[in-house]
């Protein structure tokens, strides 16, 4: 089992940056591919950014891109994203989730999650 605790989140206005950092614990998240989803109210949860296992891969959806950076650090057990130019449409609960397989795959490939944290940008 991987426990994962997001932090990081907060109340930024719109142009600020945050970093969140997701945490493992239970076992090494070396060799998953991590994802971070966000979901804000009456929406569905989305694949914001992902990154294979060693880190050499990423993806980020479209709204994200150029503004949002995602890496990991495996001896800390750690995955992290790295939020600029944030926008008011960015307001969500941001969850991390390790995925069964090493590479990027499906948002069906990710099996553990964390409790979330909110991310609010005011205009």
């Amino acid at each position: 089992q991987v426990q994962l605790v997001e932090s990081g989140g907060g109340l930024v206005q719109a142009g600020d940056s945050l970093r969140l950092s997701c945490a493992a614990s239970g076992r090494t998240i070396s060799s998953n591919a991590m994802g971070w989803f966000r979901q804000a109210p009456g929406k569905e949860r989305e694949l914001v950014a992902a990154v294979s296992w060693s880190g050499t891969r990423t993806s980020f959806a479209d709204s994200v891109k150029g503004r949002f950076a995602i890496s990991r650090d495996n001896a800390k057990n750690t995955v992290y994203l790295q939020m600029n130019s944030l926008k008011p449409e960015d307001t969500a609960v941001y969850y991390c989730a390790a995925s069964r397989i090493r590479y990027l795959g499906s948002r069906s490939d990710y099996i553990y999650w964390g409790q979330g944290t909110q991310v609010t940008v005011s205009s």
